[in-house]
């Protein structure tokens, strides 16, 4: 080969990586979101941060170590924590990588908290967890065919554009809600009134607090000082204190006995690293809860099941789009309906495995202001949990109050959409302020978005607004009604 042909040969790959990586970046449009390749991947690992929690929680909630201390239902069985954990990392996993691919949005998949506390509380006494699952995939089916046939996008278009600015408002106070509470900044104080106290006794005394504190102000400053990679090198910065602190003072996990420990995992370095999974809970679906509570119990749980998550994602996609910046002026963002689509499969993947419906997750937010704007960084984020089915005991070692801090940062983002709400006229000012302070004080993206559609109707209609009003919108807000009121129509069912 002579000297000529040599560089010829060296060089000729280098095109066509140019050429995939432009393809890559041309099919994500990461490029033209104004978004880099860095950014993508700081997003992606900050969103799984602050999204691993699931596969520590959701067994928590879901299964138990014993039967004595798990979720039993009404033959006795109940699922084991190490297989929970599994199915639930592999299946938000899965879907966070199908989203990204799909409907190329930087929205993480797991578990949703709202409906695996449901199926764990008000279900499985009823029926068995194979049932339950069965129940969620239902849910799932119905919620894909409403999105393929274009209603459940019909319906996000008939939701007024001060509602949805409000939904984006009400999600950043319910993150940052949810970030207090987590890291033992807000507590319940025991009694009717007030029902919630600063830390314990009124006072910051825990190490746990404090580091959320610590991790607060050191994102905070970040940010204010416009340093790159802000929310990722406060989180890691943060974690570590965290162990070293945890090495010195050995305080625990609270484990529900100890007010002064960590609220979900301490933060030590783990003994063992690899894991292999138990991944037995796949399939173990069963379609006899309408035979089991006969048919009008069995749609009741359906109908609760549909609504909670229908609006539970459609709230949360409205809100992650807006601080974003991919939603135009009326709210809507690129490949909505696609994304409707694929959300319905994550409620039907998480039943076929067990790991509960599968949604977009609030969390997702930390990445997006960690810069993530496109699907790219979902396939970071769902290779790590992918990961994370081996890997589980390293998911443990950020705390749950380092988390927490990241999310009362991107709440206060989220928050400052506030600023494009006109308050001046009040038959739209009090369906917009119960939508904004619904969500937070009920812990329910879906109550606040229900809160807001019924006083809209109602108070702008009788007003003399009527008209300005979808029909499809009343029809939904008739639909809240009955979702508000599903208590007494269960009982009365039977």
């Amino acid at each position: 080969m002579s000297s000529t042909e040599t560089p010829t040969t060296a060089a000729s790959p280098q095109p066509a990586a140019r050429g995939l990586r432009a393809r890559v970046d041309s099919y994500f449009e990461i490029t033209s979101r104004g978004s880099t390749w860095s950014r993508e991947f700081r997003g992606g690992v900050v969103t799984f941060v602050t999204m691993a929690y699931i596969v520590i929680l959701n067994p928590l909630i879901l299964g138990g170590f014993s039967a004595d201390q798990a979720a039993v239902d009404v033959e006795g069985g109940w699922l084991p924590n190490e297989q929970v954990a599994a199915v639930t990392a592999l299946t938000a996993g899965v879907m966070t990588i199908l989203f990204g691919l799909i409907a190329r949005l930087p929205y993480g998949f797991a578990a949703g908290l709202g409906i695996n506390s449901f199926l764990a509380v008000s279900v499985v006494g009823q029926v068995t967890w194979a049932e339950a699952m069965g129940l969620v995939v239902i849910n799932g089916l119905i919620i894909v065919l409403l999105a393929s046939t274009g209603l459940r996008e019909l319906i996000f278009n008939a939701i007024p554009r001060p509602l949805k600015i409000a939904i984006t408002v009400g999600i950043g106070l319910f993150i940052a809600f949810i970030g207090l509470v987590d890291s033992g900044f807000v507590r319940a104080s025991g009694a009717n009134s007030p029902p919630v106290q600063l830390g314990d006794a009124g006072s910051i005394a825990t190490l746990p607090t404090t580091v959320f504190v610590i991790g607060l102000i050191i994102i905070g400053v970040l940010l204010a000082r416009k340093v790159k990679a802000a929310l990722l090198i406060g989180i890691v910065a943060t974690t570590a204190i965290a162990v070293i602190l945890e090495a010195i003072f050995k305080v625990g996990p609270s484990l529900g006995t100890n007010p002064a420990g960590w609220n979900l995992n301490a933060p030590v370095l783990p003994t063992s690293v690899v894991a292999l999974p138990d991944l037995g809970l796949i399939g173990q679906v069963s379609f006899g809860a309408f035979e089991r509570i006969g048919m009008l119990a069995a749609v009741m749980l359906v109908f609760t099941l549909v609504f909670t998550n229908f609006f539970d994602a459609m709230g949360t996609m409205t809100g992650l789009a807006s601080e974003a910046g991919l939603a135009d002026q009326d709210g809507k963002f690129p490949r909505l309906k696609s994304a409707l689509i694929v959300e319905g499969i994550g409620a039907v993947a998480g039943g076929a495995t067990s790991a509960s419906s599968n949604t977009v997750f609030i969390e997702s937010g930390a990445g997006i202001g960690e810069g993530a704007r496109t699907g790219a960084a979902n396939v970071i984020t769902g290779i790590l949990f992918l990961a994370a089915v081996f890997f589980t005991p390293l998911t443990q070692i950020v705390p749950l109050e380092v988390a927490a801090a990241a999310l009362v940062i991107v709440g206060a983002l989220m928050v400052s959409q506030i600023r494009h709400l006109d308050f001046t006229e009040f038959s739209s000012t009090l369906p917009i302020f119960l939508t904004i302070i619904v969500m937070p004080l009920t812990y329910s993206i879906a109550n606040g978005i229900g809160a807001g559609f019924i006083s809209w109707v109602l108070v702008r209609s009788l007003s003399g607004k009527g008209r300005e009003i979808s029909p499809l919108l009343w029809v939904v807000a008739v639909g809240f009604v009955l979702f508000f009121v599903r208590g007494p129509v269960e009982a009365l069912i039977g």
